[in-house]
């Protein structure tokens, strides 16, 4: 397969990989790339080190690594090997951004829940601090999310504490110790009409005032929205069964 891009199968039929691109994946030198970021033995720290110097150790420690596990033969036929580097603190903030985005888009697609909400700093250094490991990186990250930002909203939700256009603001309480939700507005923001339907209630709201044009009801109610304000929310805990299998 790595020498002439084809691979046989059990019954002699052969399959032609000349068009594709095949990677191979392993963990190797995973342990002694934990010892290099979390500092191991010593004075100097990783903090203090260089980051193209702790850049460097990580990579010549995972070649080293593989050039031990496997043969010369195997190595030479590689075209590449690519070293992936632990993840920094700037990328866990943009993959949890990510994550809460998605999140926001799932609460737009419902059909009675559209809401927004926002999460403060504090929040979301919350959120990376449970959710991200300098061993497992942010596999456990929408865990988290899930476990703190989704299943308070489905209970706020289903509760009917939360209603369309309305603005939640999630922040951490540090006297608490755990996230709270405000209700920063209501009604602030509605859902925008398609515009083949807007065109249809200007044209019914003009017949209906003798010919004169008539604002859509969503733009009346966005310029008469109040002020917004803060509301405290309290989500329901979860279920015992949702609680066993979290544990």
């Amino acid at each position: 397969m790595l020498d002439k891009a084809t691979l046989t199968l059990g019954d002699n039929r052969r399959v032609d990989l000349s068009q594709v691109v095949i990677f191979m994946t392993s963990n190797l030198g995973g342990g002694e790339i934990t010892e290099l970021m979390s500092g191991g033995m010593g004075f100097v720290q990783p903090v203090d080190k260089p980051a193209d110097t702790l850049d460097g150790k990580v990579t010549r420690t995972a070649q080293e690594a593989a050039r031990r596990k496997f043969s010369p033969e195997f190595m030479n036929r590689l075209d590449k090997v690519v070293v992936f580097h632990p993840l920094r603190p700037v990328q866990l903030e943009q993959i949890l951004e990510i994550e809460l985005s998605m999140v926001q888009r799932r609460v737009l697609d419902t059909a009675k829940g559209q809401f927004l909400f926002r999460v403060t700093p504090t929040a979301r250094n919350f959120l990376l601090r449970e959710g991200t490991d300098l061993k497992y990186g942010a596999r456990h990250l929408k865990r988290a999310i899930e476990r703190h930002i989704v299943y308070p909203l489905a209970n706020l939700l289903a509760t009917s504490q939360v209603h369309l256009g309305d603005l939640l603001c999630i922040d951490w309480d540090e006297r608490e110790q755990r996230l709270v939700f405000d209700k920063e507005g209501e009604g602030a923001v509605l859902p925008v009409a398609p515009p083949a339907a807007a065109a249809a209630a200007g044209a019914q709201s003009a017949k209906a005032t003798g010919g004169k044009p008539a604002e859509a009801p969503p733009a009346i109610a966005a310029r008469e929205a109040k002020a917004p304000i803060t509301v405290p929310l309290s989500p329901l805990p979860a279920p015992a069964s949702r609680r066993k299998n979290e544990s």
